[in-house]
């Protein structure tokens, strides 16, 4: 409405109809100003409930939809944090379970080989496991019984025990997970087996599970690194630098999860070793690291890995490791 800022006129008398007219014509603007001041109303209360005035400031301000034109089409909503998740940044709150992975994840389609160190059988057929097979560079023995804690406890049996802890985190993760054996067969497999059956899968990544046997006061995890080596079936050219990775990542999250230190024995105190003598690095063409987790024949070592919980634990380190890796 605008308003006439002229000087006052002398007052004349109407023309003849003037009042009606100018009564109809106020009677508009009075109807017209009825049906607007609503509407603005309402929009100015749209907006403040829409910006969150007053609400929690961490949030970031919601734009809110406008309310429907007559066109038939409705307005989308707004979109909305999924559950558990950091309402300013959408990302998963911290404990919050892992998204279920999608089409779109990248942990879609992948398939990581883990392999149980050892096979309890194995103590009952050295004849068999001790027959030498080629790995590339050298011959060595099919495989080895493993080591045990002095009161008995199997490396076989614990690295069953943390594979299968293993596998369920990663499947968890929608990977998926193939084992070298279940203790399902009488001994073996022989090491060049076990690279076989990781390179035929076209792993992701490869990890074998084991602990070590040395004298006690060693202690601490390490992890085994291939080296660069060529000769007959072995070349690892492909997979040092992939594999560096992998074991850089496990070894971080395992010392974090674990509490565990790196070995204080080798390694420089890196938690890292490099070998070009073990079969099954020789012959992977796969990324593959071996995870020694501890020192079963250390008294203290022993006390972690004898205890489920603490096996849990390692388990949930190596699945950190190897789904960072894999870029879940």
């Amino acid at each position: 409405m605008r308003y006439d800022d002229s000087p006052p006129q002398p007052e004349t008398a109407p023309a003849p109809g003037a009042d009606r007219r100018r009564f109809a014509r106020r009677s508009a603007l009075a109807v017209a100003a009825a049906v607007i001041a609503p509407t603005t109303l309402a929009g100015w209360v749209l907006v403040q409930v829409g910006t969150g005035a007053g609400a929690d400031d961490a949030r970031p301000p919601r734009i809110a939809a406008p309310a429907a034109t007559g066109t038939g089409t409705p307005a989308a909503p707004p979109a909305t944090a999924s559950p558990g998740a950091d309402p300013s940044t959408g990302a998963p709150a911290s404990g919050a379970p892992a998204p279920s992975p999608g089409a779109t994840s990248p942990l879609a389609g992948k398939t990581v080989v883990i392999d149980p160190g050892h096979n309890t059988g194995n103590f009952d057929h050295s004849r068999e496991i001790n027959q030498q097979v080629d790995i590339g560079t050298a011959r060595k023995e099919c495989d080895t019984t493993g080591t045990t804690t002095r009161a008995g406890y199997k490396e076989a049996d614990f690295t069953l025990d943390v594979s299968r802890r293993l596998r369920t985190l990663l499947e968890g993760r929608g990977l998926k997970v193939v084992f070298t054996h279940e203790a399902d067969r009488a001994w073996g497999p022989c090491i060049t087996e076990r690279a076989r059956i990781g390179n035929e899968a076209n792993a992701d990544a490869v990890v074998s599970v084991h602990a070590d046997g040395v004298s006690e006061g060693s202690r601490g995890y390490h992890v085994i690194l291939p080296a660069k080596v060529k000769g007959g079936a072995a070349d690892t050219a492909a997979i040092v630098g992939p594999s560096r990775t992998l074991g850089e990542r496990i070894a971080a999250n395992f010392a974090r999860t674990t509490g565990s230190g790196p070995a204080n024995y080798l390694g420089g105190g890196t938690g890292l070793v490099v070998r070009d003598d073990l079969g099954g690095l020789n012959l992977s063409t796969r990324p593959k690291v071996f995870v020694e987790c501890g020192n079963m024949r250390d008294s203290k070592d022993a006390a972690l890995l004898t205890s489920p919980q603490w096996r849990q634990k390692a388990a949930q380190g190596i699945a950190d490791g190897i789904v960072g890796f894999l870029g879940g």
